[in-house]
């Protein structure tokens, strides 16, 4: 312990605050001796007021009982007390210790029992009885605490058949309701799953004699996440155990680390120690409970099979080669021998998931050190992969089991750049490495509609492995294909597919939520860059897949219904047949003549909702505006929407005589769509300049400015797609999605003197990306000089 630490645990001459005070302010301070000068310092402020009490003794329990005091931590503390002295002598001891304690601000969680009472507590409340077994003894009477720290521990082990499964219940609660710390941009350190609460849970595990955890790395991830806790309560100079965006840099920095990744990346790692503790801990529990029911007793007396001494040994039931189960688990044969088997850990890995069953941890262990695999690898690797990734969910739990045991990143050295690695985008629900694991886990229900789904699955597995390089990932990624197709034994052609899918993984998403698909350019470039009508299936399997394990943000039945038109389209094409698409307008559908004949009788604007949604067919709904021609309409309209909560998936202008035809795709931000008629009263005050669009957007934006969580954004960028169309000039715009910014964005294209035949709006979590197909008054595409500077001009409009 430091200098520091040690002078701290004397309160002289200032006290115990001004002793805290300084232990918090020592920046050569941190970790566990952090904690453990806090733990010194309270025990003898709390001793002091306790003093001389008899028949009384002050007990930590908990966190504080483990001597992990954090800066912001409750004192978890029990008074017990022989039951002797007196309810009014009792409250007046208490009161000597909590007052003060309350005066200085500090939680206090305390409680005063007799041994008997605390016993009593702990058998109706497993979290009680939690926090006995961390029961360290403070002041007072130390035979109290001895025997009732002894009595807990005594109480626990006989009652473990029954309260284990019990704390295993209360931590799978918990995570179903927090989630997994390691893939959540904003972790609770504490509940989530993987977190300090399990780390607790597995000590209690242990405490029972039943079973023991692993403990390789835990212990570091242990304390890594105390470590991250103490700079959480530091940083915000509040108690709390989320770990928030707009906290996460600062927390770095008290850490010494680079960036908030690589403070989550260390969360991350320290999370997945836990998680898989846990996992293995809670089968050995199982089994043990199994082996204690009296099965195994009862097919002795039957006459089972019996070894030496009555013994009877597990069933061994063979799966593959050197593959077998026992006792629920994978386990290696006897005669597996992984250090001249190089095939067997993908062919265990395989087996396990396709019977979905758990890989022993000694077997994963032991294939750690198999020998490597040759290069190309051999048929029979290649297939037990694909047979993996293509084994549905149980996947996921047994791709970890090896990723704990660093077996994948043998088998797959760049894994081990996106291992961990998050992803600090909402729309994202799963660190990179588990997208990529869940990818292949969607992707393996689509197979049956591919004609080489050993291709859709390696794909899915590869798609975003150059995430966290420099580039673009997508084009890293398909260098990183290039190189690692021929190491599993492709071929040439097939690697090329491969290479062609992970650049283009993202083609069809963009394409069909931001460009025309009635344009026949927007089909040839999809058809140019897949080249093949099997390529092309591929790639739309593979969209979906990504799409849905990315979260729901990035999938829906309208873009599912839109990439499927961009796929049946571009298929055609590459039949033979025409391009599908129109040079010009399309006429207006009988509804929309009546509703252009309506605006035109009543100089005004006319608006109608379409059929809304019914389950299964996306969340958006079509809104058609009929209005006489004239300055200002595509902000105001879009404007309008914004005001009544309306999110903007499509939009199309067309002119109709003397009236414009605007065709929206809109979707309620929350709650039921907004009457028409209140939108078309709106949309006359905003077009009279009565209605003050800008202005009340500006308090609308404010407003959810203070409410968004503070975070640095990239400015605004509009650029001129290159060859979008032949017909008109596609400009896209990425910006920080907010109210309005569609309003801004066609107030921008008005004052710039520009025509928008249609716009198509994509936003994605927090980030928006829309692309608008622009005219001169003429109808022309703009020329190569004007189309640069309207799109400087709509990005000064945004701050960019």
């Amino acid at each position: 312990m430091t200098q520091t630490a040690a002078t701290a645990t004397d309160p002289a001459p200032g006290g115990y605050a001004a002793a805290r005070l300084r232990l918090l302010h020592e920046e050569s301070l941190s970790g566990p001796p952090l904690r453990t000068g806090l733990a010194r310092i309270t025990d003898r402020w709390l001793s002091d007021l306790l003093g001389d009490a008899r028949g009384v003794a002050l007990v930590a329990v908990g966190g504080y009982g483990r001597g992990e005091l954090s800066p912001r931590s409750d004192l978890d503390v029990l008074l017990l007390h022989d039951g002797r002295t007196g309810a009014p002598g009792i409250a007046a001891v208490a009161d000597r210790v909590w007052y003060p304690v309350w005066d200085m601000g500090l939680a206090l969680d305390h409680s005063v029992r007799t041994p008997a009472e605390a016993r009593k507590t702990a058998a109706a409340d497993l979290k009680v009885h939690l926090g006995l077994l961390d029961a360290r003894h403070l002041a007072g009477d130390p035979a109290l605490t001895t025997a009732l720290r002894t009595a807990a521990y005594e109480d626990w082990r006989a009652q473990a058949p029954d309260r284990l499964p019990e704390l295993r219940e209360l931590c799978e609660e918990r995570a179903r309701r927090q989630g997994e710390l390691r893939f959540l941009l904003e972790p609770d350190l504490k509940e989530a799953r993987g977190g300090l609460r399990d780390a607790t849970a597995l000590r209690a595990v242990a405490a029972s004699w039943l079973a023991d955890a692993p403990r390789e790395g835990l212990e570091d991830a242990r304390s890594l996440l105390l470590d991250t806790r103490d700079a959480l309560h530091l940083a915000t100079g509040r108690a709390g155990d989320r770990l928030a965006l707009q906290e996460q840099d600062q927390v770095a920095e008290r850490l010494g680390l680079t960036d908030a990744d690589a403070l989550l990346r260390g969360v991350y790692e320290a999370a997945r120690t836990v998680s898989y503790a846990a996992d293995v801990t809670w089968r050995e529990v199982g089994r043990v409970l199994r082996a204690r029911s009296g099965r195994p007793r009862l097919r002795r007396i039957l006459g089972g099979r019996g070894g030496r001494g009555g013994f009877v040994e597990p069933e061994r039931v063979p799966l593959a080669e050197g593959v077998v189960e026992q006792d629920g688990e994978v386990v290696l044969a006897r005669t597996a021998r992984p250090d001249r088997d190089p095939v067997l850990p993908v062919r265990a890995a395989a087996a396990a998931a396709r019977t979905g069953l758990p890989l022993s941890r000694h077997a994963v262990r032991r294939m750690a050190g198999a020998a490597p695999l040759p290069v190309p690898w051999p048929a029979e690797a290649r297939e037990q992969l694909v047979t993996l990734l293509g084994a549905g969910e149980p996947t996921v739990a047994v791709w970890e089991a090896l990723e704990a045991e660093g077996v994948v990143s043998r088998l797959l050295p760049e894994w081990e750049h996106v291992r961990c690695r998050p992803q600090r985008n909402a729309v994202h629900r799963w660190t990179v490495d588990r997208h990529l694991v869940e990818t292949a886990v969607r992707a393996s229900s689509l197979t049956r509609g591919v004609g080489r789904p050993d291709l859709l699955l390696v794909a899915a597995l590869l798609h975003d492995l150059g995430k966290g390089r420099p580039g673009d990932h997508s084009e890293t990624g398909a260098a990183l294909a290039r190189a690692i197709a021929p190491r599993l034994g492709f071929g040439a052609a097939d690697t090329d597919v491969l290479v062609t899918l992970v650049r283009h993984h993202l083609l069809l998403a963009d394409t069909a939520t931001r460009r025309d698909l009635d344009d026949p350019a927007t089909i040839r470039t999809v058809t140019d860059a897949v080249g093949s009508a099997g390529t092309l299936e591929l790639l739309h399997a593979l969209t979906e897949a990504d799409g849905l394990a990315t979260g729901p943000a990035a999938w829906s039945g309208w873009r599912a219904g839109l990439v499927a038109e961009l796929v049946r389209r571009a298929a055609a094409a590459m039949a033979g047949e025409p391009l599908p698409g129109r040079t010009e307008p399309a006429p207006p559908t009988p509804g929309e003549e009546r509703l252009t004949a309506e605006a035109a009788r009543t100089a005004g604007p006319v608006v109608a909702f379409g059929p809304h949604p019914g389950p299964g067919d996306g969340e958006t709904v079509a809104l058609t505006v009929a209005v006489p021609d004239q300055p200002g309409v595509l902000p105001a309209t879009a404007g309008v929407l914004a005001l009544h909560r309306l999110t903007v998936r499509a939009a199309e202008l067309r002119a109709v005589g003397g009236t414009l035809l605007l065709n929206w795709r809109v979707a309620a931000e929350f709650g039921s769509l907004p009457e028409a008629a209140l939108l078309r009263g709106d949309l006359v005050r905003a077009l009279d300049g009565t209605l003050d669009i800008a202005a009340r957007l500006a308090e609308r934006e404010a407003a959810y400015g203070r409410r968004r969580r503070a975070a640095v954004h990239a400015p605004a960028r509009v650029t001129v797609a290159g060859g979008g169309s032949r017909h008109a000039t596609v400009l896209e715009v990425r910006a920080q999605d907010a109210p309005g910014l569609l309003h801004r964005i066609g107030r921008a294209l008005e004052d710039a003197g520009v025509w928008v035949r249609s716009a198509h709006v994509s936003t994605m979590g927090a980030s928006a990306v829309d692309a608008f197909y622009v005219t001169g008054p003429e109808g022309a595409p703009l020329a190569d000089g004007a189309a640069p500077e309207v799109a400087r001009r709509v990005q000064e409009s945004l701050g960019g």
